[in-house]
């Protein structure tokens, strides 16, 4: 496989409402560039995300997928994240390492509430947005009323890059007002065939075309210049004040697209490839030192390790980005947070559970490797004369808590190792153990993340557990200051007993 520089990858995630689509876009993406020969479906629990048996259970994706294509001499890195809140831990992670989010929107629904949740979470990263709008097939959909919607909410930034010419069962069609073409396809989607707009499409067409020109004009000095004087811009000059335009979030296109169908799928890869900001176009990170890592593949070597996965037969696989420099198989790195030393034995680029091994991966790119000793989600490695460390992520606090106990009590030790594990691949997840209490108490995100742990530890870890409500702590404490006086006598014979005593 080719080695890619920072020029030349984009990293990008895929976001969206429960039910948007992203696993099915996915499969497209992946089918489109030739990763992978066959489209899964969910019904048949063959896709390429959602891979892990509680994912298949119910039906929703619990953890994020990495994966890659490479489409038109650009690498494109995806990170497809779940659509619920409960996991919001994956959706944070994914913002933080990558460059662009593609918002997926129902065509049949419209902007949702997990559609404005990711995108506020674009919003605090100041993360560029390009909105998808999928199912166009459905028979509720109305794009000309979901545009609206999405202006009412995110104002005149929505700027549309393709409209359907029907929406519905019988949507086969599209028109590019970029390109000024139509798009459509025969019923098994992929290949599109190209045309000249319709007669009865052109004045809408060429109204937004105006629209798309003058958007991309605002973020450049020189478009908007010859954009007043002769009121034109060339393709290539599109594209490069939509690339500006992104990068500032000045502009949030939108894309038309029907996963399942396939349809629209090749361009959305064309337009990511060639307009999505590059690695080396977005601000820079920083250390805890506050210093500002560039990625550089010249640099010293220092990678970011984001997420574990652990897998049957193979045990915990750990994903990284490359922030600087170069890794290359074998090389010796060291472990900025815990002080160990650790081999690169073997460097894989991501597609699901499928692993592509490569030699190097550069400045900028996103990988996985496995065996490792002793590296943890959050640590960087290292190599010479290099000490960086990040905590750039930062996760939302719990909203949800539970007690939990093993119903074998003697199984209790291997409970608590389970949840340590699940700690691993889902960091929005705190186990405490109350002494106070007596219990062990977890706190997540809502009632389905609790519910997926559940099923992972009876389902694959072969324990059975119970929830309880967790005990109130009572307490007494001292509200206001008091007095009291007592006089003790008592005759005993003799001189007899007589105190007095006053208490504050």
């Amino acid at each position: 496989m080719k080695v890619y520089k920072a020029n030349e990858i984009k990293n990008i995630a895929l976001m969206g409402n429960d039910g948007a689509g992203k696993t099915t876009l996915t499969e497209a993406l992946l089918f489109e560039a030739g990763i992978i020969k066959r489209r899964g479906r969910i019904t048949q629990k063959n896709t390429v995300s959602d891979y892990f048996p509680v994912e298949q259970e119910y039906g929703y994706s619990v953890f994020s997928t990495v994966f890659h294509t490479e489409w038109n001499g650009k690498k494109l890195n995806f990170i497809d994240c779940p659509g619920s809140d409960d996991f919001v831990g994956s959706a944070i992670t994914a913002l933080n390492v990558t460059d662009t989010t593609v918002i997926l929107i129902k065509g049949g629904a419209g902007v949702e509430v997990g559609t404005q949740n990711h995108f506020r979470y674009t919003e605090k990263l100041n993360k560029p947005v390009i909105f998808l709008v999928n199912q166009l097939d459905d028979e509720n959909c109305d794009f000309d009323n979901l545009l609206e919607q999405l202006r009412t909410i995110y104002g005149s930034k929505i700027v549309p890059v393709q409209y359907p010419i029907a929406t519905g069962p019988n949507f086969n069609s599209l028109i590019d007002v970029l390109l000024m073409k139509k798009y459509s396809w025969g019923p098994e989607g992929g290949a599109p065939t190209i045309e000249e707009i319709p007669a009865d499409q052109l004045d809408k067409a060429t109204e937004m075309h105006k629209a798309l020109i003058e958007a991309a004009a605002e973020h450049d000095e020189t478009l908007m210049e010859k954009f007043f004087e002769s009121e034109e811009l060339t393709e290539d000059e599109m594209r490069e004040g939509i690339r500006k335009g992104l990068a500032s979030r000045g502009m949030f296109p939108v894309f038309c697209v029907d996963a399942v169908k396939d349809m629209g799928v090749r361009r959305l890869m064309e337009f990511l490839g060639n307009v999505v900001p590059f690695v080396d176009e977005m601000p820079k990170v920083f250390n805890t030192r506050g210093e500002e890592i560039t990625p550089d593949p010249a640099g010293p070597t220092s990678l970011f390790f984001f997420k574990t996965a652990v897998e049957p037969h193979i045990g915990e696989v750990q994903y990284f980005k490359v922030m600087s420099g170069t890794v290359k198989e074998g090389d010796d790195l060291t472990n900025a947070d815990r002080g160990s030393k650790e081999r690169m034995a073997q460097l894989f680029v991501c597609a699901g559970a499928n692993r592509i091994k490569v030699d190097e991966l550069v400045a900028g790119d996103i990988g996985c490797t496995v065996k490792l000793k002793d590296v943890k989600t959050g640590n960087t490695l290292n190599g010479k004369d290099c000490d960086n460390r990040f905590n750039f992520i930062k996760y939302p606090n719990s909203k949800y808590s539970r007690a939990i106990r093993a119903v074998n009590e003697s199984e209790t030790e291997k409970m608590m190792n389970a949840l340590q594990k699940m700690r691993e691949e889902d960091p929005t997840w705190v186990i405490e153990q109350s002494k106070e209490l007596r219990q062990i108490l977890v706190h997540g995100q809502g009632e389905f993340h609790l519910r997926t742990l559940k099923w992972r530890m009876e389902n694959n870890e072969k324990i059975q557990i119970v929830y309880d409500e967790p005990k109130i702590p009572y307490r007494e404490t001292i509200t206001k200051a008091a007095r009291a006086d007592y006089r003790h006598k008592k005759q005993s014979g003799g001189a007899g007993q007589f105190g007095e005593f006053t208490l504050l």
